[in-house]
């Protein structure tokens, strides 16, 4: 009996599924047509203007409050879906409780929901005449048509990330785990800080940069309850829209382009701190 022994490159592996070539080829060109080319686009566009120009164009006043508006209310709204979006992942995983199923597909409304209307929705609830806001207008707290309107509007369409995404870890976490740390005396806060947040850290760090990046680039749903006040609640999105509708292309793919690093830069970060995450967990 002659016995043949096939040799394969070094990093590949044998599959049952022939056609690695064809897929890869179809992958790089699906990516470069859907995503690389816009993007080569928008910087070619940007490279018309001078280096002069496009300085003055990003930090002129309305461009910088734009820009912190938009992200500093996305990282504020990214930290409370963190935080509650866990909370509500626990209750869910680790409580039966009625109606539990009903909460839990109440989580995906968002996902579904076309932006405009949930504007249009929170607006209408949180105006000075609404259902809340008229509750909290003799509090002294108006909603719609402030920053707060607009970080209200990104925490909604930013909590079913943050809870699709670490869901499925802490469900898949054995209960006995916990038991165990408490059997060998841990407080339930050193259970959680040692046995559960180790575990669910790196999904907390994918939602957190999901939710992130929702609310940055969010339009739809922020501009009715922000007001779009120049200097106080216009987002950069927005501006970018009004730069169109006044033919300054140049100026627009500018702003674009600053919104393009930032968030880059951003979830380039949260990336590599989930990777650490992950490497400790693993013990590598």
């Amino acid at each position: 009996m002659i016995t043949e022994t096939l040799s394969l490159p070094v990093g590949r592996q044998r599959s049952v599924i022939p056609g690695f070539g064809i897929t890869l080829g179809l992958t790089l060109t699906w990516l470069s047509v859907i995503v690389l080319l816009p993007l080569s686009a928008l910087f070619i566009k940007t490279s018309e203007i001078s280096l002069e120009r496009f300085i003055a164009i990003v930090t002129s006043t309305r461009t910088l409050h734009a820009l912190q508006v938009s992200f500093g209310l996305s990282l504020a709204a990214a930290v409370l879906n963190l935080i509650f979006g866990t909370i509500v992942v626990w209750a869910l995983v680790r409580y039966d409780f009625p109606f539990r199923r009903v909460v839990d597909a109440i989580i995906d409304i968002p996902f579904a929901l076309p932006t405009a209307v949930a504007g249009i929705a929170l607006t209408s609830l949180y105006a000075e005449n609404g259902w809340v806001g008229s509750l909290l207008a003799p509090l002294g707290i108006k909603v719609a048509f402030t920053q707060l309107g607009i970080l209200v509007a990104l925490i909604f369409i930013g909590l079913p990330f943050v809870v699709r995404t670490v869901q499925p870890v802490l469900a898949d976490l054995d209960a006995e785990l916990e038991e165990a740390a408490a059997s060998l005396g841990a407080s339930r806060w050193e259970t959680i800080r040692r046995v559960v947040l180790p575990a669910i850290l790196p999904a907390l760090l994918t939602g957190f940069a999901l939710a992130f990046a929702r609310a940055v680039g969010e339009y739809g749903s922020v501009i009715f309850i922000a007001g779009n006040l120049p200097g106080q609640t216009e987002i950069a999105p927005l501006l970018i829209v009004i730069r169109l509708e006044e033919f300054r292309y140049a100026d627009a793919t500018a702003i674009a382009c600053v919104m393009l690093l930032a968030s880059f830069t951003l979830l380039l970060l949260i990336n590599r701190l989930q990777r650490w995450s992950e490497m400790r967990g693993t013990g590598a």
